[in-house]
């Protein structure tokens, strides 16, 4: 029996894609965001997180798709996160 038949339908749901915007505070971040990120401030959230201690954290994925990083919600040294 095809594969085919036995799969009679298959619905595709779309998600819409989450994005924030970074701007890098620190030396290292200012490197990595002209090297790694192609100055592209779009970010695209992979993964969400709440850690243990109750703080928010964000995987985020560069636009160019060639650097990934966790940062909390809120940004930090190196990163600012806006919405």
């Amino acid at each position: 029996m095809p594969y085919n038949k036995t799969v009679e339908k298959t619905t595709m749901t779309k998600t819409k894609t989450k994005r924030v915007t970074v701007t890098p505070l620190s030396r290292k971040a200012k490197n990595r965001f002209a090297n790694e990120m192609d100055l592209f401030h779009s970010c695209t959230i992979e993964n969400e997180r709440e850690m243990a201690d109750g703080s928010q954290w964000m995987f985020l994925k560069s636009l160019n798709q060639c650097y990934f990083f966790w940062v909390p919600v809120k940004g930090n040294k190196d990163w600012k996160v806006d919405k």
